[in-house]
């Protein structure tokens, strides 16, 4: 039986979106071992406190908890463990310039499985102040309630 083409998301990180304005996203690959990437397939990770950071041309993502796997035994991994991210030379070198500006983080917003390859969608980010968290609560509660009236309208 062939695979599917698309994409088989495997985690999301919700909190990202609230937290940050996404100014741009990239795919990166990840450095994984051999129980990591068993039991990411099966769903045990975590990406809510994680992020990215590039040091010496190499950019490597923190706080990503993978579950150890339950067959695993003596081969198991330490599930907070600091792994690499593979990117081109010149989206690194384009990553490390904008996070060093102030306010601009490297956040993985999910986790993927594309073409048998577990793969993580890195976005350059800006912080929102309280006041900015706010003010898209408020636009989603518009939007929802302009949402609600206009089907409204169409049952009457």
């Amino acid at each position: 039986m062939a695979k599917p083409d698309h994409d088989r998301s495997i985690a999301q990180n919700r909190k990202a979106y609230h937290d940050y304005f996404i100014e741009e996203t990239y795919e990166a690959g990840i450095v994984l071992t051999g129980t990591e990437i068993k039991s990411i397939r099966r769903g045990k990770v975590n990406l809510r406190d994680a992020y990215a950071r590039v040091e010496n041309g190499e950019v490597f993502l923190y706080h990503m908890h993978v579950s150890p796997y339950e067959q695993g035994n003596r081969f198991n991994h330490d599930p907070l463990r600091t792994r690499k991210l593979l990117l081109h030379k010149s989206e690194i070198a384009k990553l490390a310039g904008a996070s060093r500006e102030k306010g601009y983080a490297l956040v993985p917003l999910r986790l993927y499985i594309k073409r048998g390859f577990c793969k993580v969608e890195l976005a350059l980010a800006k912080g929102k102040k309280l006041h900015d968290k706010r003010a898209a609560a408020r636009q989603r509660d518009a939007e929802r309630e302009i949402a609600r009236a206009f089907r409204e309208r169409q049952r009457a």
